[in-house]
């Protein structure tokens, strides 16, 4: 006897394995981040045409790799590459190119859509930041899952103890890779764009800055005064600020309340809004029927929402934060926290945001040390999230000495503009009027009304923030005249907190009704029916893969929302369990009458099956863990249920022995 397997078998079981064989080698594949060169010698710039997608359309640029030493103090130091991209002037004639500086920290500096707003006689140069665009970047996963598997919210007690040490584990493995993070710093930063500067031969350049990326403007206007014409800083954080006052943010819930007692709908729901808030705030509901809520979540995403207050950062927004605590009711703050949880701990890569926060580390000391929160509206949160609260980021993360001279503010000569939003909770206006602005010889503020932080300036009137820019970096003076006041709309809520829960929970219990639906109707057809053919078997499986998958990923989300917090919605615990076993069944249901149907074999099935989720599950991070999950429940119970479709059949050997 030999085993016959048929021709279209034996391809569908090869092209089976090695899909298996790709996903599992997924996380060794090379990704897109710049590479030093053999033989690339520092501060060399390579470049080749390419273009560059702005909200305007692609536009021709210059794509290269700077190589650049990661300490410039150490002489042994090694090399690391970063992106650059010039993206040319479009007409003549061509003033100092701008080099543009993003916030964060721990953001990418490589995406800026609104560069065509200001191509029109400036090339628009974008450097890549060290630990975020180059060749080595700093994550750290550590710190991103002791957040999102946080058992007491983000910012409680254990979470933020658990993730102080997960800070040290991180800098720790980073260090023994290798890694030197005291070259991570805002001054090598701006050595990275002098090296650029000089690379491209350009005698001096502009500035556009944004956010924590004006702290860097500020540098290299300390550093480098010579090689700068102009610098515009939108929405300016000042030394010692990167955490939030807790009194000022009081003082604008102040403003906004003032602005509720004048808007007719919002005035119609409360009499105080900061008062609503506060009393919300301090009497927030621990769940919302049998699903918890975790009150420090749903502080640290009302300060992130309330830094913005267009309706382009919507759902995200202060209109739809304040709609939550007026109208939302318990549904909406579990929307808030369940967001906060699955949005904030990927939102930046966290060992850049540490090695770049350490300028501030004394400052965050000295807050601490003094009591911290008053007891103001949001408390504590949102600070306690970026440093891991009292003796966490700044005793754990390296210090550069590259920082001590750039703790406070400097005088400064250059031509600088300095562009606030009247309502901005991030970095409000006062603090660079109050401690920046006397420091500038030749600094000019303006202060926008009704608008928030750096997307609200983008958002609101281009043309006059068009004008206001490319009017200050080619003549020096300041026209913010055509603004004009954005009123709050209190009203303009497209998606609710409280719609948001809905959705959350009537998409998930609906997939798990329709996944078992679908289960249902296969083990129904095979009842009435019989196995399937072949072919009819093969569809099955192929069109019932995803209702199926889903159907166990949400089942084990529900779990987690209601008896287990402490798991990411996204974790493999969740995704495993219930989309290998769906999907494992299902396939089994739905094998054909060439694969054997005893308990052996369903568990064969489903154990195909969840080991495929889990292979998909550890090759992805975040949301496409589940997506890979399912791809691999699907191919591992597929992979059995061929396997095991193949019986042996005898076939008569000429000569052979009866």
């Amino acid at each position: 006897m030999r085993l016959h397997l048929s021709r279209r078998r034996t391809v569908a079981l090869a092209a089976v394995a090695a899909v298996l064989l790709v996903m599992s080698t997924l996380i060794f594949w090379p990704d897109g981040t710049p590479r030093v060169q053999p033989g690339a010698a520092p501060d060399s710039l390579t470049f080749e045409p390419c273009t560059y997608g702005t909200e305007a359309g692609s536009r021709p640029a210059d794509c290269g790799t700077l190589v650049v030493a990661e300490n410039r103090a150490n002489p042994a130091s090694s090399l690391i590459a970063l992106p650059v991209v010039r993206i040319r002037a479009t007409a003549q004639p061509v003033g100092e190119p701008i080099v543009r500086l993003g916030g964060g920290p721990g953001l990418s500096n490589m995406d800026f859509p609104e560069a065509g707003r200001l191509t029109d006689h400036h090339d628009v140069v974008l450097v890549g930041y060290r630990g975020v665009d180059g060749s080595r970047r700093l994550d750290c996963p550590e710190v991103t899952s002791e957040l999102q598997s946080s058992s007491d919210g983000m910012t409680g007690p254990d979470t933020l103890s658990a993730t102080s040490r997960a800070f040290g584990k991180c800098a720790n493995r980073l260090q023994r890779s290798g890694v030197d993070l005291t070259g991570y710093s805002a001054a090598q930063r701006v050595e990275d764009m002098e090296s650029a500067r000089k690379a491209l031969g350009y005698q001096r350049v502009d500035l556009v800055s944004s956010s924590a990326g004006t702290r860097t403007a500020m540098v290299y206007a300390w550093r480098h005064p010579e090689s700068l014409l102009r610098s515009a800083m939108i929405s300016v954080n000042p030394p010692g600020h990167l955490f939030w006052n807790p009194r000022v943010t009081d003082s604008q819930f102040a403003q906004y309340a003032d602005l509720c007692r004048a808007d007719t709908t919002c005035a119609a729901k409360t009499p105080d809004l900061a008062k609503t808030i506060r009393e919300s705030v301090a009497t927030m509901p621990s769940r919302w029927g049998p699903l918890s809520i975790e009150d420090t979540n749903v502080r640290v995403l009302s300060q992130y929402a309330m830094h913005h207050n267009g309706p382009g950062s919507a759902p995200n927004n202060a209109a739809t934060a304040i709609d939550a605590y007026l109208d939302g009711g318990p549904g909406a703050l579990w929307a808030m926290s369940v967001l906060s949880q699955v949005a904030l701990p990927t939102s930046t890569v966290w060992g850049e945001f540490a090695s770049f926060a350490m300028i501030d580390a004394p400052a965050a000391r000295q807050y601490y040390a003094q009591g911290g929160d008053p007891g103001s509206i949001l408390g504590n949160a949102s600070t306690d999230f970026l440093w891991a609260g009292p003796g966490g980021v700044d005793t754990v993360w390296p210090d550069s000495p590259d920082n001590a001279g750039y703790r406070t503010v400097r005088p400064s000569a250059v031509e600088t503009l300095l562009i606030g939003g009247e309502l901005d909770f991030s970095t409000p206006p006062v603090n660079a009027t109050d401690e920046l602005v006397p420091a500038l010889s030749r600094g000019h503020q303006v202060i926008l009304p009704g608008l928030g932080h750096t997307n609200d300036f983008w958002e609101h009137r281009p043309e006059a923030g068009k004008h206001l820019l490319t009017t200050f970096f080619d003549t020096g003076r300041v026209d913010g005249s055509r603004f004009d006041r954005r009123p709050v709309d209190f009203g303009a809520v497209p998606l609710s907190m409280s719609a948001i829960a809905g959705l959350l929970i009537g998409i998930t219990t609906g997939a798990v009704l329709i996944g078992l639906l679908v289960l249902g109707l296969l083990v129904r057809r095979r009842l009435r029916r019989g196995a399937p053919s072949r072919r009819a078997s093969r569809w099955l499986r192929a069109l019932t893969m995803v209702p199926l998958g889903l159907a166990g990923w949400f089942l084990g989300v529900l779990i987690t929302w209601t008896l287990a917090p402490g798991w990411f919605i996204a974790a493999p615990v969740v995704v495993v369990p219930g989309t290998g076993l769906l999907i494992g069944l299902g396939a089994h249901v739905a094998r054909s009458a060439a694969s054997p149907g005893s308990r052996l074999t369903a568990a064969a099935t489903v154990a195909g099956a969840l080991v495929g989720a889990l292979a998909g599950s550890l090759v992805a991070t975040g949301l496409m863990t589940p997506v890979l999950g399912i791809v691999g429940a699907a191919l591992g119970a597929n992979f059995v249920v061929e396997f095991w479709g193949q019986r042996p059949r005898a076939e008569v050997i000429p000569g052979a022995a009866a």
